[in-house]
């Protein structure tokens, strides 16, 4: 039940990240969530999009992009959800490489993308926990 999410490496100067989202813009793509880590140099943005292959398509002239599967675990838009959620990953032992997250258009809602060492074991411990993930085709009718 991982997602897709797409990686793209931008040199950090001005104007790069506006290039490659308008790209995305232009290609007809909803952006669903966005991260972008940055040094001196380069970036990467990782993006949830409603459409990987026309994504990877409209940034093949502009940015180097790689598809990488992450969790999209389901939680209460409120205090103490996200630890809650790390907690049953931490007893397991996989390692969580890094996070971000976005709300839902459903009140009360919210979801964080891990990106983790091992998808299965920590897909499987969530649901044991009734924590609820989400599939790529679960993104069409989330947002």
């Amino acid at each position: 039940m991982a997602i897709t999410q797409l990686s793209a490496f931008l040199e950090n100067t001005p104007g790069t990240l506006y290039q490659a989202v308008s790209t995305i813009s232009d290609a007809g793509v909803n952006l669903r969530a966005l991260s972008v880590a940055d040094t001196s140099d380069f970036g990467i943005l990782r993006v949830i999009v409603s459409d990987t292959e026309k994504t990877k398509a409209a940034l093949s002239d502009v940015a180097v992009c790689t598809e990488t599967k992450v969790i999209a675990a389901k939680m209460s838009d409120e205090a103490g959800a996200l630890k809650k959620i790390l907690a049953i990953i931490q007893e397991t032992g996989v390692n969580i490489e890094y996070v971000y997250a976005f709300t839902s258009a459903v009140a009360g809602n919210a979801y964080v993308v891990l990106r983790v060492n091992d998808v299965e074991s920590a897909e499987e411990v969530l649901a044991k926990a009734g924590i609820a993930t989400l599939s790529d085709e679960d993104l069409e009718g989330l947002l």
